[in-house]
């Protein structure tokens, strides 16, 4: 696989992502990432799966975290750069990082991303990805890796306004896509899937180091 180490980012397509964060604090981008480059993190997750090196997703943070399968069921890994496929998707998200730090003034100063894995009746409770008053996580990205969806087969990825009052979009997690949302500001959740389903889960973050401990455990 050759290396594209650039997101097909075009003025109007960077001016509409902006456009859409600041106004609604979402963006949904499908064909953002090449089928290529999807297929090969994909191939990554199936055989993550068949060695049994995927662990259980909890909730929480730190002394917080905890699983609990009543609100979240699905397996991750955490993306670490020892691919080709990982190297050239992280490459992307950090001229993303560098286009929203330019353009919004974000101080967002560092990405974690991990592949997430749903098999069928898994799902994640609406939740948000950061809480205010505690900013780490600002802009959360979900890349979806799955080739020829079905919207019978659920999965969807559902995003709320700020006080969970109404449904923005109900978003189908098909290959290619990137959504791009503000981690503070979007409650959201994944339906209860029927097909096994994979996405890379990311969040673009702020730095909090105190004391010379460069942002303190995650």
């Amino acid at each position: 696989m050759s290396l594209d180490l650039t997101l097909d980012l075009t003025p109007t397509k960077l001016d509409l992502l902006l456009d859409n964060l600041v106004e609604h604090g979402w963006f949904e981008w499908p064909n953002a990432v090449s089928d290529s480059l999807c297929e090969a993190l994909l191939a990554e997750v199936e055989t993550y799966d068949e060695e049994g090196a995927l662990q259980r997703a909890g909730v929480g943070r730190g002394e917080l975290h905890q699983l609990n399968r009543d609100v979240r069921r699905d397996q991750i890994k955490w993306l670490n750069s020892r691919t080709a496929a990982q190297v050239q998707y992280l490459a992307q998200m950090a001229e993303l990082q560098m286009q929203l730090n330019r353009a919004l003034f974000l101080g967002l100063f560092e990405y974690e991303s991990h592949f997430a894995l749903y098999k069928k009746g898994d799902f994640y409770k609406k939740h948000l990805d950061s809480f205010r008053g505690n900013a780490n996580r600002m802009v959360t990205t979900v890349l979806y890796l799955n080739p020829n969806w079905q919207a019978d087969w659920g999965g969807e990825l559902v995003i709320y306004n700020e006080d969970s009052s109404q449904t923005l979009a109900t978003v189908l997690p098909e290959m290619g896509k990137l959504v791009v949302f503000m981690s503070e500001q979007i409650p959201h959740e994944v339906l209860p899937t029927l097909h096994p389903r994979v996405s890379v889960a990311g969040w673009f973050r702020l730095n909090n180091s105190i004391a010379g401990n460069i942002d303190p455990a995650r």
